[in-house]
């Protein structure tokens, strides 16, 4: 082989690890980003507390929206137009995890009208900078209250069928990443119809947890564990349609927001975050908050 011609064989394989190398690095969370993370979460914070709607604007996606404990969501003006309504005291029991170019932060802060709810707040790094995709609160079960278990033998083995959530989601996908969520969503849902925990786990990323109004949380093992009484005792799973899906894709980090609910369901909105390792979406985290109906 002709030297010129293996200097750009060498060449092109050196371009292509370090092309490879560039995007592994691009795909992790740049060192520093807990931390600014908390940084922009308490900043906004604080700026609700203040009224500071010039400080809470930069820190809003054009996208956002918040979700208060009552499941009344506000859009970006909405939220901006009321921003000591909100309420935003100081967080405890914060925990912090970075998927790439999203984020999630949790724990508990009061709430405007009194209670203590625990919140999801997820944010998204665009154009160099973090901004909140949405907040959302949810009022658990008090702690020590009793678990939620399954009905006794002799419920409803299965519903009918399952075309949506199982088969079918009102959205309409806007490229390939946004089509494996959606196909792993519905993966999960089909698994939880089958009563099959072994291939529910395997969607669900080891740190999940469910939280639901009303409920004590529920980490991946009790998900699991739940799946499985469904099975033993033949008791149908409690699945709900999707009305309408909102979903953010940002590297290998993702945020999904949905409505939820039909004839046999409430309403409720739905937040998760997906992460994308080794080559599959994996659920991190769901929040699910009941929609109260307003008073007459």
């Amino acid at each position: 082989m002709p030297r010129a011609m293996q200097r750009f064989w060498l060449g092109a394989a050196v371009l292509g690890v370090l092309i490879a190398v560039l995007a592994e690095l691009k795909a992790q969370p740049a060192p520093g980003d807990d931390a600014l993370v908390l940084s922009a979460d308490e900043t906004l914070a604080a700026a609700l507390r203040a009224g500071d709607r010039s400080a809470a604007r930069k820190l809003l996606s054009l996208q956002f929206s918040f979700a208060d404990e009552n499941g009344k969501i506000h859009d970006r003006k909405d939220f901006l137009a009321d921003l000591k309504g909100v309420g935003a005291a100081s967080a405890t029991d914060v925990k912090i995890k970075v998927y790439g170019l999203v984020a999630m932060v949790t724990g508990y802060r009061k709430s405007a009208l009194g209670n203590d709810p625990f919140f999801l707040d997820i944010w998204a790094k665009q154009k160099g900078a973090w901004r909140a995709l949405t907040l959302q609160d949810v009022l658990l079960a008090a702690p020590g209250a009793p678990p939620v278990m399954p009905e006794a033998p002799g419920a409803p083995s299965k519903p009918a069928d399952c075309k949506n959530p199982c088969q079918t989601i009102p959205y309409r996908v806007r490229s390939p990443a946004e089509q494996d969520i959606v196909n792993a969503f519905e993966a999960i849902e089909r698994t939880r119809f089958a009563h099959d925990a072994d291939e529910w786990s395997k969607h669900i990323a080891d740190e999940y947890v469910d939280y639901r109004s009303g409920q004590l949380p529920i980490p991946k093992l009790g998900g699991s564990a739940i799946i499985e009484d469904q099975k033993r005792y033949n008791i149908a799973p409690v699945l709900t349609a999707i009305q309408s899906m909102r979903l953010s894709v940002y590297g290998d980090g993702a945020a999904m927001i949905t409505t939820d609910g039909d004839d046999s369901a409430p309403l409720s909105r739905s937040a998760r975050v997906w992460v994308k390792r080794n080559g599959q979406w994996l659920l991190a985290i769901s929040v699910e908050t009941a929609i109260k109906a307003s008073p007459q």
